[in-house]
Order: C-alpha cells, then sequence, then structure tokens
C-alpha cells in the first residue's frame, strides 16, 4: 500500500487491501484473544459501578497509580520501576454529586494491540469504558502518544470520533444500492461494491449520511469499533518550566497536571464531567423540599422523564400520571410535563402517579 500511487486509477486496488488488512487484523486479534483469553483474565474484568467509568491508560511509570491515588483514595501500588501496576485498579472519584469510576490499567508497551505486556487485556477493558484518559508524561509526550494512539486504533478503538453516518442493510437479493445523501469525494458505486465484495456481501443497501471514507466504510462492516472520547493528561509539569507551560496549555483535549503535588486536579475534573456530558436531576417528593444531597445523574443525550424513572425503579413508569418540573428545561414554574419531556442540568422534578 505504502509503495502504491493514490490515484484515480489505482483506489480500487487501494480499497480492496485496506478491506484485505482489516480482516487480517482482526483475524490476529481474534486469534490472540482466544489464546490469552482477552479481557476476562482475573483482575482486568472490573464490574462497573457509579454514574460513568473512566479507564487510566499509559506507559509505565507515567503516574496513572498516583493519579488514581491522589484522586479517589484508593490505594494503587507506585513505584520508580515500570510495571508496577499488574491488574485492574479501581477508584470512585465523587464530583458534583456524581460517583465516577476510574480504572488504574497496567501499562502499555509498543506491540500492545499484538498481545505484549499483556496489552491486549489492557486495551479489552479500554473498549468498555465511558472516556479514556490517556497519561502522558510532558518530558516525552508527542512519543508516547503517538504509540498509545496507534495501538488503540490497532484494536478498533476510534478516538474523539463518533460513528460513521453509514448503514449496510443486507437483502436476499437485488445487488448493491449505493444512496449517497451527501457529496462523496473518496467513495463511489464502484468502490463500494468492491469492498463489500470482499465480506462476501453481494446484497446490500447502502446509505452514506456523511462524506465517507473507505476505513469508514470498513469499520462498519466490521462492526467491531468503540468511539470513545479521550483526554490528555500530561503528568509531571513540576520538571518544567512556566514557559513551556503555558505551551502546554495551547493544546486541545490536554489537561497539565502534576499527580504527585496534586495541582491542576480541578481543571482536570471539570474536563472529565464536561467531556463525559453528565447532567444533575434533584428529586423532589410531594410537600417537601427537593433532595440536594443525591441528584439522578443521567447522560445530557439519554435525559428524558422516563430514563430517570426507569433510574429510580422500573415500576414507577407503570404507575405513572405527569411530573412536575422546576428548572432551565421548564417554559414556566413548574411545568407539567409527560415522559418524553428532556431534562436540563440541576431541573428539579416530582413525579405524580396514578
Amino acid at each position: 500500500m505504502a509503495r502504491t500511487q493514490k490515484n484515480k486509477a489505482t483506489m480500487s486496488h487501494l480499497c480492496l487491501l485496506k478491506a484485505r488488512l482489516a480482516k487480517l487484523k482482526r483475524e490476529l486479534i481474534e486469534g490472540a484473544v482466544a489464546s490469552t483469553g482477552g479481557g476476562k483474565k482475573e483482575g482486568f474484568s472490573v464490574r462497573k459501578t457509579g454514574n460513568a467509568t473512566v479507564g487510566l491508560i499509559g506507559f509505565p511509570s507515567v503516574g496513572k497509580s498516583t493519579l488514581l491515588t491522589k484522586l479517589t483514595g484508593h490505594y494503587s501500588e507506585s513505584a520508580d520501576y515500570e510495571f508496577t501496576t499488574l491488574t485492574t485498579v479501581p477508584g470512585i472519584v465523587h464530583y458534583k454529586g456524581a460517583r465516577i469510576q476510574l480504572l488504574d490499567l497496567p501499562g502499555i508497551i509498543e506491540g500492545a494491540r499484538d498481545g505484549k505486556g499483556r496489552g491486549l487485556q489492557v486495551i479489552s477493558v479500554a473498549k468498555s469504558v465511558d472516556l479514556i484518559l490517556i497519561v502522558l508524561s510532558v518530558l516525552k509526550e508527542l512519543e508516547e502518544k503517538k504509540v498509545i494512539e496507534r495501538e488503540l486504533e490497532g484494536f478498533g478503538i476510534r478516538l474523539n470520533k463518533q460513528p460513521p453516518k453509514v448503514t449496510i442493510q443486507r437483502k436476499e437479493r437485488g445487488g448493491i444500492t449505493f444512496t449517497p445523501l451527501v457529496p462523496q469525494s473518496t467513495l463511489d458505486a464502484e468502490l463500494v461494491k468492491l469492498t463489500l465484495g470482499e465480506y462476501k456481501i453481494h446484497n446490500a443497501d447502502v446509505r452514506l449520511g456523511c462524506d465517507a471514507t473507505i476505513d469508514d466504510l470498513v469499520d462498519v462492516i466490521e462492526g467491531n469499533c468503540a468511539y470513545i472520547p479521550a483526554i490528555y493528561v500530561l503528568n509531571k509539569i513540576d520538571q518544567i518550566s512556566i514557559e513551556e507551560l503555558d505551551i502546554l496549555y495551547q493544546i486541545p483535549r490536554c489537561v497539565p497536571i502534576s499527580a504527585k503535588d496534586e495541582w491542576n486536579f480541578d481543571t482536570l475534573l471539570r474536563k472529565i464531567w464536561k467531556t463525559l456530558d453528565l447532567i444533575r436531576v434533584y428529586t423532589k417528593p410531594r410537600r417537601m423540599i427537593p433532595d440536594y444531597t443525591e441528584p439522578v445523574v443521567l447522560k445530557r443525550s439519554q435525559a428524558t422523564v422516563e430514563a430517570l424513572c426507569l433510574k429510580l425503579h422500573k415500576a414507577i413508569l407503570q404507575d405513572f400520571k405527569y411530573a412536575l418540573v422546576w428548572g432551565s428545561s421548564a417554559k414556566h414554574i413548574p411545568q407539567k410535563v409527560g415522559k418524553d419531556h428532556v431534562l436540563f442540568d440541576e431541573d428539579i422534578i416530582q413525579i405524580v402517579k396514578k
């Protein structure tokens, strides 16, 4: 692929090679996971608790264990030698009424996606989290960042990306139907047909709702990619100058910290909260003041009255009549709403039963 010139004449050839490469990678990873037990080995598979799960990923000895210990109070062994953490160590950080689970994963090395240094188990756990904190040393962050991104990408983790708006609906007959809903700069009907043929898909309706690439198409066909937001945590800023620190603050999605000295933890927690996109909703019993001590925490994209009822107890929906809402989502105070009403951060709700 590297030796092939990229032009219109070679595009179909390159597409086929990319599809074959993706299939071979999947087969290698599945074989390695099957032989090692993947993420199911003792110490790696951790039960999810709290309102969201955040995984700490980085090279050995970059400060992940120290960061977990300082943020959660849960001890994770740290030392000056590499591979101090050999299993997944969980902890809970309490922030704005939410319980956020942090997972300190063993340090990964180059070749992790091929199984080196328990890399497959580590990345398997990372594939299930809501947010990844990539912990880097400020002294060599660029080289570490590139390696970690490459390892995660090779295992099907797409950092800070949204799933492509590509749908492939298989059918029994009729061939390949190609429907681009927006102008395409790379894919056309012939390329899509060739790529699907590599996967032995000869009858399907393909709809492209974005300007998709061959990589997007292959990801949708494979169906095993995880799209996870990531924050780059640049540790050990106590070892650099103020001028260098000013430069780090200009890098997007980066938070400079010193885990040892607990510097800039407030900024990191705010960034985690914002990236997780959580909201708090306070419940109000009838003729009583709202309970501000334990808010119901929901994902903003799923924050409906129905979702809140399900989180409290499934039986509430059976007797649900309507709800009264105070807060920024209400048009007037209080507003009488149904199950489909979308809630905002720090709304107050009272559920009225039949």
